[in-house]
């Protein structure tokens, strides 16, 4: 009896000994990062459906909570969601290697033809051997300069429809048109030498087939990570809600119909020797050799990187100087100093080069501003974690989805004054150095970082430079009659302008400059 007293006596102690030992150490696991309760299967996709658009849903959410990361669940998938630049940091510098793959969802799959590409593919060979073709084979120094007097050719038909525009109207510009289809223009020269499917129009615009195209760019952009709820409940995918599937196939199909006959007929010339010699990106993907002397992409390679280059090109250069020019009208006093540098670098007798770019640092201390305050996505290309981890003292499961707010990093008050003013002053160096687009800490988004950052850095830069530099030097603007100042309103359902930037422009430079390009 007594040994069986001293036997509970001595449980009655190790029991609850045991016990708060065990509550000690579930306390200092780390929890997932604050966010709303979810419901069981489904998780907070109710509340997703019931607050459109799910990006201004994420921001009130950030906001109530008075968080810079954050945590909601969509299906069985946590979804962590980043403000802060020391954070992103930490996902995308310090743990990059974790954080190194995409989702696996039904959009990303069909765009990509089964996830070939350097953006959209898991982390994996293939992601790797892609990445390796667009850094060393496509975006070099060496092809970057390869392609100069292409880039020329469509800075110059820039001025030309805009000069044409003015001249053959009443003055008035839609400069959001006039901005994507240079930007398509570019990339149609850098991937198959040609501005225009068809014949294009006599002004130097676009033809109905470049209206069709581009207006397909779009829809693909904006749906491809778009908080499909298939992608989180791919049981529900059979029933396509929202038209989601439908609007994508369309979309590709599009684009495809334009894209592959140029493709499938370049393939087949380079197979019959009548083409030898490379003039583009297309000739160089299909030129491409393995270690045995074979092609080292195939056809459906090929097409599938041509339609994520042009889908990944076609969005920030035009969103970014629509912005600025919007915001430089409004506050003339900052078209002027930008003008004044731009008059001080190049004069009147010329157009701006991409040579002329390293010294024109105020116009790309308003661009960077352009991307803090008003990037074209709120989140960046999603990054998946590959296995359990903690970051910022949170624990983030494997499998999660990191978006990357980048207007909430660009408009974040712990790190930016003011930071819903338009103040290109802020990026400039106390040092005089040379203003750089890129932004390796993460204070704003432009091209990321790590082993996902945009590898078309330079190309990215050159065409948003020489966009908003023509468009400044070559041309006076002014609100249109009757509106004295340009509307700031952002879409509600995205972060565009909800209106185009119509502007009414007059040449400011001698008549003969433009004669040289016509």
């Amino acid at each position: 009896m007594e040994s069986s007293h001293a036997i509970l006596l001595i449980l009655s102690f190790i029991i609850p000994l045991f016990i708060f030992i065990i509550k000690l150490l579930k306390s200092k696991k780390p929890k997932l990062p604050p966010g709303p309760k979810s419901w069981p299967i489904v998780g907070n996709i109710p509340e997703m459906l019931t607050n459109k658009p799910t990006f201004r849903w994420i921001q009130n959410i950030m906001d109530d909570l008075d968080t810079e990361i954050a945590c909601i669940r969509l299906g069985n998938i946590h979804v962590i969601l980043v403000t802060s630049p020391s954070i992103a940091r930490e996902f995308l510098m310090k743990q990059d290697a974790i954080f190194a793959s995409r989702p696996l969802n039904w959009s990303s799959k069909y765009v990509s033809l089964g996830y070939l590409t350097a953006t959209i593919a898991p982390f994996g060979e293939q992601w790797k051997k892609m990445k390796r073709v667009m850094v060393e084979e496509l975006l070099s120094p060496k092809r970057h300069q390869w392609l100069h007097d292409r880039r020329v050719d469509e800075a110059d038909n820039l001025v030309r429809y805009v000069y044409n525009q003015i001249k053959n109207g009443n003055g008035l510009v839609d400069l959001r048109h006039v901005g994507q289809h240079y930007v398509g223009n570019l990339i149609r020269r850098l991937l198959f030498n040609k501005r225009y499917f068809s014949n294009g129009s006599e002004d130097g615009g676009p033809g109905v087939e470049e209206l069709e195209y581009v207006k397909a760019l779009f829809v693909v952009l904006k749906h491809v990570f778009a908080f499909a709820i298939s992608d989180y409940l791919p049981w529900l995918r059979w029933l396509d809600f929202e038209g989601h599937k439908k609007i994508i196939k369309e979309a590709t199909s599009t684009i495809r119909k334009y894209h592959d006959p140029i493709i499938e007929e370049r393939i087949h010339q380079w197979k019959n020797g009548t083409r030898i010699h490379q003039e583009d990106w297309l000739d160089v993907l299909i030129a491409l050799k393995d270690a045995n002397n074979n092609p080292c992409l195939t056809p459906e390679e090929i097409k599938s990187q041509i339609m994520e280059i042009t889908v990944g090109a076609i969005d920030n250069p035009y969103n970014n100087v629509e912005w600025v020019l919007s915001e430089m009208m409004n506050q003339p006093e900052i078209l002027q100093k930008a003008i004044e540098e731009l008059d001080s670098v190049i004069g009147k007798e010329r157009l701006v080069q991409e040579s002329d770019i390293s010294k024109l640092n105020y116009v790309k201390a308003c661009i960077r501003e352009g991307f803090r305050l008003h990037p074209i996505a709120d989140f960046n290309v999603p990054h998946v974690s590959m296995e359990d981890t903690v970051v910022a003292n949170y624990f983030i499961p494997k499998g999660s989805h990191i978006l990357v707010r980048r207007q909430g990093i660009g408009r974040n008050p712990r790190v930016w004054k003011e930071p819903l003013k338009f103040k290109p002053e802020r990026h400039l160096k106390k040092d005089g150095c040379r203003v750089s687009l890129a932004e390796p800490n993460l204070e704003l988004f432009t091209f990321g970082t790590g082993r996902r950052n945009c590898p078309a850095v330079t190309l990215g830069s050159t065409m948003t430079i020489m966009l908003l530099a023509r468009l400044v030097h070559g041309f006076t603007w002014i609100p249109p009659p009757n509106e004295p100042i340009i509307d700031l309103s952002e879409l509600e359902r995205g972060t565009t302008k909800a209106k185009p930037l119509i502007a009414l422009g007059k040449p400011r430079l001698p008549v003969e400059v433009y004669h040289q390009i016509n």
